[in-house]
């Protein structure tokens, strides 16, 4: 048995080291010192953070990352909410076609679905310059995150609260955001948080689907990377990483405490 712990302990040091390492290689290149991308750092220091908060483009371009994944998680809690609550409450036979429907997206390959968004909006006239296709493909992208979260919130509650209060004279507005609103509040929030992760950090749907004008964070530093191998990139990435590891670590409380209830 100690043998067998053992070489569990080294496994999981060998799967945490294979998903880190990256990370901190492209954290420390931010640091660089030198004029060019490397590794390991020729010196420390944060002149490209520096660099990188006067570069308006990418300022831009979060800022934008930013708006597009509100709006999309926005959405997404709105339809992935209604969509749960008719999948645990009453759907019946049509089930799990509901549920195929809402993680469609989520099992199929991400360039699959933006290829299919491209030539829907192409076909009815669209196309990608009103930026409707971008939106939508995001939209697609976190709708799963949210379903999934909410659903978990609602199964094995008990609807005879719901019901008590609706025999006591509460219609069903109030009966839903007095009662189940509340229930299912952590899970929204769950989801939502790692539906605003998935959208400002996907690419994919992105680049397939972005008109001309602004380009989300990810967009922009891949052409970034086309042309320029500074540590601006890296420094770039850094933060983008270190606000999904406040985002994660946010829906990672959200979601133990949501387990305790």
């Amino acid at each position: 048995m100690r043998i067998g712990a053992l070489f569990l302990g080294l496994f999981r040091l060998l799967v945490y080291t294979f998903l880190l390492a990256p990370l901190v290689i492209v954290v420390l290149a931010s640091l660089n010192a030198g004029n060019f991308l490397t590794f390991p750092p020729q010196g420390l220091s944060l002149r490209w953070f520096w660099t990188f908060l006067e570069n308006d483009v990418f300022i831009d371009a979060i800022v934008y990352s930013s708006i597009l994944a509100a709006g999309a998680t926005a959405v997404s809690l709105v339809i992935g909410t209604m969509a749960a609550l008719y999948f645990v409450r009453h759907a019946k036979r049509e089930a799990e076609i509901v549920r195929i429907g809402v993680l469609l997206p989520l099992i199929l390959p991400e360039i699959l679905t933006a290829i299919a968004l491209l030539f829907f909006f192409y076909e009815i006239g669209i196309g990608t310059e009103y930026k409707i296709a971008l939106f939508t493909g995001h939209v697609l992208m976190t709708l799963p995150f949210v379903f999934l979260n909410v659903t978990t919130s609602l199964q094995g509650r008990d609807d005879s609260i719901e019901l008590a209060a609706r025999t006591l004279g509460a219609s069903r507005y109030t009966a839903f955001r007095r009662i189940t609103l509340p229930l299912i509040a952590p899970g929204m929030a769950t989801g939502g948080v790692f539906a605003f992760i998935i959208s400002f950090d996907t690419f994919g749907i992105s680049f397939i689907l972005k008109g001309s004008g602004s380009a989300p964070l990810p967009i922009q530093l891949y052409d970034y990377l086309r042309f320029n191998f500074t540590p601006e990139a890296a420094a770039v990435s850094t933060v983008s990483i270190i606000l999904t590891l406040v985002l994660v670590t946010l829906a990672d409380l959200l979601f133990s405490r949501n387990s305790k209830a």
